[in-house]
């Protein structure tokens, strides 16, 4: 007995790990240095330029580098930034109906045949005959009706990093957004690989070009925890058959 006990105290301590850091004050936010994004903004990249063509440039007023007044500031290598835009807006509506029927009715006798069935009819019990040796009937009927509506708006702005720079040049990118308000940190969280030529010269990218995209709109907090059903509520509801 003292080693299931055992067990569960240790079962009911990892559990309650993880809401241990906002018992009784707001929750912490994610430590920024420690992420990929600080990671890849640290990277150190190969010069695009040879320091002769770099001192060029600096001396001619139009220059093409980044920092030029025509110059391309859009993010396009590791490290640099650039704003997703996601504007969802999605509304579906689907109705199906379906109806069957069938219906099959079949019967045979023997009312002649070389006089066979006239000599087997006084052998039968009574009310039998061959004349109705065999009949059958059968019916069926199936009905379906089926209905989806849902409606989607989310709408937000985040910066996101460029993580790396894929060999066919397409960049992948990730973005992560925390806002704390009393009690309840609200999350959000963007990643996945986007064209150059798709940014904007507002050096901005709309959610439906970002390939392989993965948003996730959540929080965590007092609020959150008391919305989740509990860990051993969770537990039955998985293992129970009924």
């Amino acid at each position: 007995m003292i080693r299931p006990a055992c067990c569960l105290c240790l079962i009911l301590s990892l559990a309650a790990c993880e809401r241990a850091g906002h018992i009784g004050k707001a929750p912490d936010f994610t430590s920024i240095s420690d992420g990929p994004e600080h990671a890849a903004m640290f990277g150190v990249d190969l010069p695009a330029t040879t320091e002769r063509r770099r001192k060029v440039d600096e001396a001619s007023l139009w220059a093409a580098g980044r920092q030029s007044l025509l110059g391309d500031r859009r993010a396009i290598q590791r490290g640099d930034i650039l704003t997703v835009v996601i504007e969802i807006d999605d509304e579906a509506e689907i109705s199906n109906s379906t109806s069957r029927s069938r219906s099959g009715s079949e019967s045979m006798g023997v009312p002649q045949l070389l006089g066979i069935p006239q000599r087997i009819d006084p052998k039968l019990p009574e009310g039998a005959s061959m004349a109705d040796a065999v009949s059958l009937k059968s019916s069926g009927h199936s009905g379906g009706d089926g209905s989806v509506s849902r409606r989607e708006e989310l709408t937000l702005r985040v910066a996101a990093t460029i993580m790396q720079v894929l060999p066919n040049g397409v960049l992948s990118i990730q973005g992560s957004q925390e806002v704390r308000v009393n009690f309840e940190i609200r999350e959000l969280l963007v990643t996945g690989y986007v064209r150059p030529a798709d940014i904007s010269r507002q050096n901005e990218i709309t959610y439906d070009k970002i390939a392989s995209a993965r948003i996730s709109y959540g929080g965590r907090g007092q609020i959150t925890d008391v919305q989740q059903p509990r860990i051993g509520q969770q537990v039955l509801d998985a293992i129970l058959p009924f």
